[in-house]
């Protein structure tokens, strides 16, 4: 009997989520349309969405139903930075049909190719095409260029170290070695390609320490930060989430960072305030504070790099990668800055997290960004 009441729970849980999988699907087809000019998106109109078992193929468009079908294990196993990925690419299929009349076309033709530009979908995500988190975490879909980041874990593991010293002189040396490698791809000035993740989970606010982080990545670890709209699950409505976008190796390193020192101010926050039982907008003021004090850490380090390095190749240091940038203002043209800040701070518990920040070392092992990252989990 309990066993029987067990799988109707998770049967229901399982339908649940399938539901508001494919609200999200809808909803994020919306957002999409956007990308096109008005005339254009008036016309085009919204397919039947639907899940299946199969197992050959991510997803796919039916001319004839008018219908983007998805696997289901895409429900259960993949995030939604992935489900959008190749959302966008069964839209670019339906924009292709319907707007662009390709109707006897190949399927990945010039018709196919000009639908992908205009809602900025990548033309490969389909079929047995690994997804955005395989490509990003996976090392057989990397080359031997991207495995730099095998080398800076040996130095994050070291940074693991008990002695202060000896681990801030490994983190600083994991450091050096990516500006080296970063400084190295301004100079070949080779083609690059981008990948973009979420960081965090689509949510309906998100509050200070999350854009205070965003603001560090942005400027030190050389991927480009833009918030922007996804579906929250939980919620059923659109939200905002924390979008990165770079080459994979300095994905996985920011990726890792971001994670690392959310832990890391959890972990010294339930220290800070064990006996103080602050509330919610005092812990934003120490998350704050570390995230400050730990950014002061990393320009001191910068400003060591240049001293030790005086060649014109330092010039580069904080000189923005023009490929990413004009990737970025392809993926949105349309882009508005805003300040995220409060009006009733406490100034000495900020002071306090600046403090903890200026200790903070990043090493190897404290979390994992990867069980971070799923979004399509829902309460009972």
């Amino acid at each position: 009997m309990l066993k029987n009441n067990f799988k109707n729970k998770t049967s229901k849980l399982q339908l649940e989520l399938e539901r508001r999988f494919l609200h999200g699907l809808s909803a994020e087809w919306d957002q999409t349309s956007y990308f096109l000019e008005g005339s254009l998106r008036n016309r085009l109109k919204k397919p039947i969405f639907s899940l299946s078992d199969m197992t050959d193929r991510w997803a796919y468009w039916s001319y004839e139903k008018r219908e983007i079908c998805f696997s289901k294990k895409l429900v259960h196993d993949y995030t939604w930075a992935s489900v959008r990925e190749i959302l966008r690419h069964e839209m670019a299929h339906q924009i292709a049909h319907e707007l662009l009349y390709a109707i006897n076309e190949k399927p990945h033709g010039q018709a196919f190719q000009r639908a992908c530009e205009l809602i900025r979908a990548n033309p490969k995500a389909s079929g047995s095409y690994p997804t955005l988190e395989e490509r990003i975490r996976n090392e057989k879909y990397q080359d031997d260029d991207v495995r730099l980041l095998a080398k800076i874990q040996k130095l994050m593991a070291l940074a693991e170290s008990s002695n202060q010293n000896e681990a801030e002189l490994a983190m600083t040396k994991a450091n050096e070695m990516m500006t080296r490698y970063n400084i190295s791809v301004l100079q070949n000035n080779s083609k690059r390609s981008y990948d973009s993740i979420f960081v965090g989970k689509p949510a309906l606010r998100n509050y200070r320490d999350k854009h205070a982080l965003a603001i560090l990545l942005n400027d030190y670890y050389y991927v480009e930060c833009i918030w922007v709209r996804a579906f929250v699950v939980e919620k059923q409505k659109m939200g905002r989430v924390l979008e990165i976008t770079g080459t994979i190796q300095n994905l996985q390193i920011a990726e890792y960072v971001y994670y690392f020192v959310l832990n890391f101010i959890d972990s010294q926050w339930k220290k800070y305030n064990k006996k103080k039982k602050l509330n919610f907008h005092r812990r934003m003021d120490f998350a704050e504070g570390i995230i400050e004090g730990f950014e002061y850490k990393l320009k001191r380090q910068k400003r060591r790099f240049k001293r030790k390095n005086p060649s014109e190749i330092t010039a580069l240091v904080n000189v923005p990668d023009p490929q990413l940038i004009e990737h970025i203002n392809y993926l949105y043209p349309y882009i508005k800055k805003t300040r995220c800040s409060s009006c009733n701070s406490n100034q000495s518990i900020i002071n306090d997290g600046r403090l903890v920040g200026q200790h903070l070392v990043i090493s190897k092992g404290i979390t994992e960004q990867t069980k971070s990252s799923k979004p399509l989990m829902i309460s009972g």
